[in-house]
This record gives C-alpha cells, sequence and structure tokens, in this order.
C-alpha cells in the first residue's frame, strides 16, 4: 500500500508539469501500432509505423515480465515509465491507465494502449488526437492508431495478429505490413520498429529478445522486414554451428542452407555455409560459399586466412585467389 501511495504521488505530481511543457507537441506521433503477448513464452512486444522520424525511439515502453506500453499521438514517454511502476506496484493495466489519464492536462492529445504479462489490456483514444483514430483490444494484442487512411487499418492489424502464429516478431512484421496494405499512415511512411521482450535474455542481462529499428527510410517496412530475416539468419548460424559441433552434419547443412536462403546478403551466411560444407568434404562448394562472402563483404579477404575453420585450406591456391594472399 505504501508503495502505491508514493506511485500516486508520483503520478499526481508529474504528469500535469509534463502536460504543460508539450503545448507545442513536438513529440506528436501519429501512427499505428499493436501491442501483443506471446502467451506460450511469456514475450511482449510491439510493433510500429509512422510518417514521423524514429518512432521507434519515442512510441513505446517495454519491461520483460511486466507488460508493454504504446504512447503515440501527442506521445507523452512518461505513460510508459510511470506506467510500468503502477503496474509493478499492482495496479491492473485500466487502473493504471485511469489514473495515469485523470492526471495529465494533455490527455485528450494522446493515444495510449497497456498490455502485460497476464493478457490484461487498457487502451485511450483521446478526442484531441488527429483523425483518423481509433483502437481495438482483443485477445493477448491492442491495435491503434491516428491520422491513418481509415478505420480498416486498425481493423487490418487486429485481423492479422488474430490469424497468425508462430514467432511474435514475425506475427508483429505481418500485422504492420497488413496495416499499411490497407491504407497506413495518411501522410505516408518514414519510420518503423519491432520490439520484443522477455523476462531474461542472455542469463539475465537484458530482457531484449528482438530490437529492429528503421528510423528513416522511403520504404520501412520493406527494411525492417530485411532486417528481420537477417535477425532469424543469424540466429539459424549459431544453431547451425552448435549442430555441426554436436556432430549433427547434415542438420547442420539443412540449417547454414536456411540461415542462407533467409538472408542471401548475410555474408556470415556463406561462411557458416561454407564451413559446413568443407566439413562433409565438398570442398569445391565450400570455396564457392567463401567467395560469395568475400563478393559482399571484402573484409573477409582479412578474416578468413585467420579463421580456424578454413586451416585445411589455407594453402589451396583458388582459396589464396580468393582471399587475395
Amino acid at each position: 500500500m505504501l508503495r502505491g501511495t508514493l506511485v500516486l504521488t508520483a503520478v499526481v505530481a508529474l504528469l500535469p508539469r509534463i502536460a504543460a511543457a508539450q503545448d507545442y507537441d513536438p513529440d506528436l506521433l501519429g501512427t499505428f501500432s499493436i501491442i501483443a503477448r506471446d502467451a506460450a513464452t511469456g514475450e511482449l512486444g510491439v510493433g510500429v509505423q509512422s510518417k514521423a522520424f524514429a518512432a521507434g525511439t519515442r512510441a513505446m515502453t517495454a519491461k520483460g515480465g511486466v507488460a508493454v506500453i504504446a504512447h503515440q499521438a501527442a506521445s507523452n514517454r512518461m505513460y510508459g515509465a510511470i506506467g510500468l511502476e503502477l503496474l509493478q506496484a499492482g495496479y491492473t493495466p485500466q487502473e493504471a491507465l485511469d489514473m495515469m489519464v485523470a492526471s495529465d492536462d494533455g490527455r485528450d492529445r494522446r493515444q495510449v494502449a497497456i498490455l502485460d504479462r497476464e493478457g490484461r489490456t487498457a487502451a485511450w483514444t483521446g478526442s484531441g488526437a488527429n483523425d483518423w483514430k481509433g483502437h481495438k483490444c482483443g485477445v493477448n494484442y491492442c491495435a491503434q492508431g491516428n491520422i491513418l487512411t481509415g478505420p480498416e487499418v486498425v481493423e487490418a492489424l487486429a485481423r492479422s495478429f488474430e490469424s497468425s502464429s508462430g514467432p511474435l516478431a514475425d506475427r508483429l512484421m505481418d500485422a504492420l505490413d497488413a496495416a499499411q496494405t490497407a491504407g497506413g499512415d495518411a501522410r505516408g511512411m518514414q519510420s518503423g520498429a519491432i520490439l520484443v521482450v522477455t523476462p531474461r535474455v542472455n542469463g539475465g542481462f537484458t530482457d531484449r529478445a528482438v530490437y529492429l529499428r528503421v528510423d528513416d527510410h522511403d520504404e520501412p517496412l520493406k527494411e525492417l522486414r530485411r532486417l528481420l530475416n537477417m535477425y532469424w539468419s543469424g540466429q539459424m548460424i549459431t544453431d547451425a554451428n552448435q549442430k555441426l559441433n554436436n556432430g549433427d552434419v547434415n542438420g547442420a547443412l539443412e540449417t547454414a542452407i536456411a540461415a542462407r536462403e533467409k538472408s542471401p546478403e548475410n555474408d556470415n551466411a556463406w561462411v557458416a555455409l561454407a564451413n559446413v560444407y568443407l566439413k562433409m568434404g565438398r570442398k569445391a562448394d565450400a570455396l564457392s560459399s567463401l567467395r560469395r562472402a568475400v563478393e559482399l563483404n571484402p573484409g573477409n579477404k582479412r578474416q578468413l586466412p585467420r579463421n580456424p575453420n578454413f586451416e585445411s585450406i589455407r594453402q589451396d591456391p583458388e582459396f589464396r585467389r580468393i582471399v587475395g594472399s
């Protein structure tokens, strides 16, 4: 109770003061976004696209094992910071949102959505946000947007998530693409981001499982998809190397090929594939893969001769030609 009282005091003290400082809406963030939860893994995530610079730095707050919060329109990041405090103090998303909205002089210009680790949701779209504006919350998600071409954009976000399966990051990406196809931001495109958090990653030192941003691009969602594919390619490379170390050469080959196909521009995927080929005695295929890795990244000319995986072919004339030695 004491902690809850202290947090309430902080909300009442801070929000009106912040609202007064935003009279000119320096953080105006017309956008569409979706916050979502994977009930099986415990992951929480958010995807966003906007005709605004670096929306991924301003539109979302998340903490693994706690909640994800979208704050847009006249974006006020304190909804994220204070919202997490309230939720960790035991308030429900609706209670936390009601408290923050009631204490905010700029509430009519805000758009906020909250999803916690239990799948509970709450959303607010102020009457002063720019049309078209609105939100929709369903099981394990909330979809919202403002300055949109119409309600079909939010409906597309919701429909896509409701009908999809697989990794949360992919479902968020698919939902963003569906929303853009339905019309998207009425002003066009500029930035996008995907963030997925989980209670523990890399020994508990971070909660970020996936964090990809495109801050300024003519086709931000296309670029975001490219980055997501490269991320998954990197995960597959790690898996392929583990299989190879465990003696599963065929499994390693299959995974390394999948990594290359997922992101053909990823030179690391070609190097990993070359390593598997070489372990299988397929030297010609290994050299061909290394040649492509160098074409994609000439820096490999320096690195490959130092890589112990290719020690057996360091003196091979073709290998030496590839690395320029």
